[in-house]
């Protein structure tokens, strides 16, 4: 996460860096830092739930730039958060800023807000070109300097801690990476990137010739994302060195001071004299153990992209996590969020623009996480720990009604277990909510989520419904998918209608979309459902425009709605709040889907949303515009009419039940006649949507 104060210090110093022209080369890229960068340099759309088409395509912009000038990236990307804790905190107080941001934005002010599904997008499009891609179990800095030095190549980021570890190839700030300006050499026709390169050796040669051992010392000192030392505040006064005033200046205050010493022992002395007090050996000892972590060893991610396994340490439960599991995990097929849940049962939600008035629209999809929370944790349980070990909870059984009090202080917790049903109390987040528990353990997961705006935290106990015991995860992957996907369907409470009456590409957020209708609420209207499958025929459509296929054609309508300048309309908060809990509903099935051996197949999530345009879409609905006069052509306007009525019909109170033997039977007759009229007809025009992105 950074140095503070050292990426403005560098800028501001240009003569830190050299110009470099990169190309032929390995890139280790920091992935986490890119889709941050690309995304908010941009101009994309982040007060209406983002504009994640255009997002993919400013990622395969750059992907592609880097093919052109033969440069291979190497994407590494963040895991969990670390099991220690030590950057908890910090974390936290971030989370607790974006709250505030996301409020700024819907109330029409600045701020930035990466939309929800950013992720999914960019790993999609990396996916799709071949680009090798490993997720670590927490943070990644030290993997990426790790496999960087191990190869002789640069590190692509806009992460600090870069100008502190030793790097043979050289750190390359993002900011200074001119991806958009390839530049083509008249003189051999190569092309290359224009960037700028920082050199530890450099920098420490612009400082008495420095050792370069002493970087991680500065690291500390100047405040990294730990906790800082309260002692080093007295070290900072001792030693007359400025703490307050502009960051930048700490720092160069900091180098000069440390350019005195030959190397970090007599550092560190000194600093052990100036503190004084009976803990001046525990402060030494304190940052000694922090320097460490820029110390640089073998990389554990190198043999993975050799074709091997990562040789991580993995912390408990992952090492025993089923191989399939363990190779998603690793390929960032699984979210960090089933790392988070298993290592430390703690779940971190992200914030979303919209009515801070209200609940956080993640409540809305709070049944599908304790879901997903139960078939993680019953394997986890199952794996011999007996009582299941909770981190900072304890649990035990009762033949009573179990209840999990919930409130802002969580402190010690207690999780029941019972033969009936289990209640959260409390009004930190969800109110009420009732869940089916088979015998057992209740398992408890801590969630951070917005309150108002503060960051709160509540105990969420999660679901193991009998169907999740007769399906454990350890056998996802084995046996029909069918099997899976009944599952999925009980676990939304869909029925199979959905399914057999959308095209395959969009089965999964027409399910998604009928739970966001039942479980989010009045506020939720017919022009947002409207606005949202519109939205979703238009993603399917524009597929065909790289065919030079005719219904591309059709959305000439929707193109001029999306596309359109100036519009300065204020921010509908009641659709940018129903909308942000259609996002979390989705985002949450996504990993469903995936946990469960992807029974439906994975939609391509830079076509499914556009929050410009659906955002636009009510504005028409609202003003008169009938939903079936905004696609033109017989294809696209069968797509939205059939899409639409099986969503509406599900949501109905004879298809409130999921998928069951019987339905099964009814199913087989209409295949044998009697079936919906022009289904078969229906199924087979759609297929002409099924194209592969390849």
């Amino acid at each position: 996460m950074g140095v503070q104060g050292l990426t403005s210090f560098v800028e501001r110093n240009g003569h830190f860096l050299r110009r470099q022209r990169v190309r032929d080369t390995r890139l280790v890229v920091d992935g986490n830092s890119l889709y941050y960068r690309l995304y908010f340099t941009s101009g994309l759309d982040q007060q209406h739930g983002g504009d994640y088409d255009s997002f993919a395509s400013v990622v395969l912009q750059f992907f592609e730039a880097l093919f052109t000038c033969h440069i291979q990236p190497f994407v590494v990307l963040d895991g969990g958060i670390d099991a220690s804790d030590k950057k908890f905190q910090t974390i936290k107080e971030r989370l607790q800023s974006k709250i505030r941001e996301a409020n700024n934005l819907s109330r029409d002010k600045n701020g930035s807000i990466l939309p929800l599904l950013t992720r999914d997008v960019f790993l999609q499009v990396l996916f799709s070109l071949h680009v090798p891609v490993v997720q670590c179990v927490s943070e990644a800095d030290w993997e990426i300097a790790a496999l960087a030095n191990q190869w002789g190549c640069p590190v692509l980021s806009s992460d600090s801690d870069f100008y502190i570890f030793d790097l043979k190839g050289g750190y390359l700030p993002i900011s200074y990476f001119q991806w958009s300006d390839v530049v083509v050499c008249e003189r051999t026709s190569d092309s290359y990137i224009p960037a700028s390169l920082f050199s530890v050796n450099k920098f420490c040669t612009q400082f008495n010739r420095m050792d370069k051992k002493l970087l991680p010392l500065l690291a500390v000192l100047a405040g990294n994302d730990y906790v800082g030392v309260p002692s080093v505040e007295r070290l900072f006064s001792a030693c007359q060195l400025s703490r307050g005033g502009k960051t930048s200046c700490r720092i160069e205050n900091l180098l000069r001071w440390l350019s005195r010493f030959k190397g970090p022992e007599q550092a560190l002395a000194e600093i052990e004299g100036q503190v004084g007090g009976v803990d001046r050996q525990a402060v030494c000892s304190q940052l000694s153990s922090k320097m460490q972590d820029y110390r640089l060893s073998e990389s554990h991610v190198a043999s993975f992209f050799a074709g091997g396994s990562p040789t991580f340490i993995l912390p408990y439960p992952l090492a025993s996590l089923p191989p399939w599991v363990l190779q998603a995990l690793f390929e960032a097929r699984l979210m960090p969020l089933v790392i988070n849940v298993l290592v430390l049962q703690r779940a971190l939600l992200s914030v979303q623009v919209e009515n801070s008035q209200l609940a956080s629209s993640h409540a809305g999809s709070v049944l599908l996480r304790q879901e997903l929370y139960g078939l993680l944790l019953d394997w986890k349980q199952r794996r011999g720990q007996g009582a299941c070990d909770l981190g900072r909870e304890w649990a035990y059984s009762t033949r009573g009604r179990g209840q999990v009090q919930r409130t802002c202080d969580l402190g010690w917790r207690r999780a029941h277990s019972t033969h009936g049903r289990g209640q959260v109390q409390g009004a930190c987040g969800l109110g009420q909510d009732q869940a089916t528990y088979g015998q057992g353990l209740m398992y408890v997961v801590e969630e951070y989520d917005r309150q108002n705006l503060d960051l709160r935290r509540s105990a969420v106990p999660s679901t193991v419904s009998q169907l999740v015991r007769a399906n454990p995860l350890e056998k996802m992957n084995e046996g029909p998918l069918e099997r899976s996907q009944h599952l999925l369907l009980n676990i939304l409470q869909v029925p199979v209608s959905v399914v057999e009456f959308a095209p395959p590409a969009l089965a999964l957020p027409a399910c998604v979309t009928v739970y966001w209708l039942r479980s989010c609420g009045p506020r939720i209207t017919q022009q947002h459902l409207q606005a949202l499958v519109l939205g979703m025929v238009y993603g399917e459509v524009c597929k065909l425009r790289v065919s030079q296929r005719g219904p591309a054609l059709s959305c000439v309508r929707l193109q001029r709605i999306r596309e359109a300048r100036g519009d300065r309309t204020k921010l509908d908060l009641d659709s940018a709040h129903v909308f942000s809990q259609w996002q979390s509903c989705l985002w949450v099935s996504l990993l469903l889907n995936r946990l469960l051996g992807s029974p439906l197949p994975e939609p391509d999530c830079a076509r499914l949303y556009s929050g410009t345009l659906v955002h636009r879409l009510v504005r028409e609905l609202r003003g008169g515009v009938p939903a079936e006069h905004m696609v033109e052509g017989a294809l696209p306007r069968q797509l939205y009419c059939s899409l639409f009525s099986a969503i509406q019909g599900a949501t109905g109170p004879a298809s409130s039940a999921p998928a069951s033997a019987s339905s099964k039977k009814r199913r087989r007759r209409r295949r044998h006649g009697g079936r919906r009229p022009d289904a078969g007809d229906v199924a087979n025009r759609f297929s002409l949507l099924q194209l592969d992105d390849d």
